[in-house]
Order: C-alpha cells, then sequence, then structure tokens
C-alpha cells in the first residue's frame, strides 16, 4: 500500500534526546548513576510530557530532594543542551519529502514548555504539516488514543502512514493499528526507507 505521508517521532530522531551525556558531563557517570537510581527523573519528565508544568515538576522534585536539589535542577536549566543536537540529515528528509509534497507530521512525547523551548531553537520544528505533541493532547505514546487522534484529524487511514521513531514500543503500537513502520536507528537508514517506498529519489534523500 503507498504510503500519502510521512510521522516522525522527534526525540533522537530529529534531535538527540541525552539527558544522561550533561550529568556526565557535570557530575561525572558515577554520580550521575547513583543521582538517577535515587531519584525518579525520567518519571518526572513523563508527567511534564502529559501537560503538568516543566518548571513545576522539576521544582518539586528538587524540593523532595533538597540534599540533591542543585543537581536536579540540571534538567530545568540546562534542558536544551540534553535535547541536542540537531540530527541534521533527518531535518533535510523531511524537508525533501515536503518539496516533494508529502505531507508530514509529528508524533512526540513532548512538554508544553520543553517544546516552546525546543521550537524557538531548531526551525525544523515549525514546518511539519500538522503537531501532535503529548503535552498539549494530555496523552502519550505508546497508548492507543493518540495514534487515534492523528488519524481522525488528518484524515489519512493507517495504512498509508508511514511512522519513524527509534523507540520499538511505540513502533509496536503504531503497526498495531496497521501504520507502516520504520524503527528509526539513524538517519541513514531513514533514507533508505523513503527512497524504497518511492517517496524520495537517492539524490533527494542524499
Amino acid at each position: 500500500m503507498s504510503v500519502e505521508a510521512v510521522v516522525f517521532d522527534i526525540g533522537n530522531v530529529l534531535i538527540e534526546w541525552n539527558p544522561e551525556r550533561v550529568y556526565d558531563a557535570e557530575i561525572g557517570p558515577e554520580a550521575r548513576a547513583e543521582l538517577f537510581a535515587a531519584v525518579d527523573l525520567h518519571g518526572m519528565n513523563e508527567k511534564v510530557d502529559l501537560g503538568e508544568n516543566f518548571h513545576g515538576q522539576v521544582s518539586a522534585l528538587a524540593r523532595a530532594h533538597p540534599e540533591r536539589a542543585a543537581e536536579i535542577m540540571l534538567w530545568h536549566d540546562r534542558w536544551i543542551e540534553m535535547a541536542s543536537p540537531e540530527i541534521p540529515r533527518s531535518g533535510r528528509l523531511l524537508r525533501a519529502l515536503k518539496a516533494r509534497g508529502v505531507p508530514v507530521f509529528a508524533l512526540s512525547n513532548f512538554g508544553v514548555e520543553t517544546f516552546e523551548i525546543a521550537r524557538a531553537h531548531y526551525p525544523v520544528f515549525s514546518e511539519f504539516d500538522a503537531l501532535f505533541v503529548s503535552g498539549h493532547l494530555r496523552m502519550a505514546k505508546p497508548d492507543a488514543p493518540i495514534y487515534e487522534r492523528l488519524e481522525r484529524e488528518t484524515g489519512v487511514a493507517p495504512k498509508r502512514l508511514l511512522f519513524t521513531d527509534d523507540r520499538e514500543d511505540n513502533i509496536a503500537a503504531a503497526h498495531a493499528r496497521g501504520w507502516q513502520t520504520h524503527h528509526f536507528t539513524g538517519p541513514d537508514g531513514l533514507a533508505e526507507k523513503l527512497v524504497a517506498e518511492g517517496l524520495l529519489t537517492a539524490e533527494e534523500a542524499a
């Protein structure tokens, strides 16, 4: 079945997302591992991704662990460093699809405030034809409702959507709905997939 639209995850597809790297550089790998074992920073971030206030959630976690407050607040104060750098070839592929007239949608677990920070930093965030951001919708991957929301609002049949994401559980949820999928492990593989589907030529995907 031919693809009508391409759906991009954002973190680790269009930009890198690696909080651990920032903490490793700041406090060292051993201290970072201890911190992450003692404080559920990723769990806090999942609440942000579901629409809770970014500063409020980080601050509340810092208050709950006063002995680690300075380290916890790095998640807020240096967030853009964690969500970097851009993956340039992925952005080029998105733009090449748009130039061919292929609709491109974002389906991403992202907070309300953090998405705006990233959008100001990365112009590619403003180039989607439609955005499905978990923080705004208060629903997240891999739960079915956010996929259904994209289907309903775009009007594209599931079997005509091609979705790329770095997480296998998110890919599996889309596949279960009949979407075509590509597990993103790097932009080269995505380029090959887009060429194989006839969405881009090899030259356009370079």
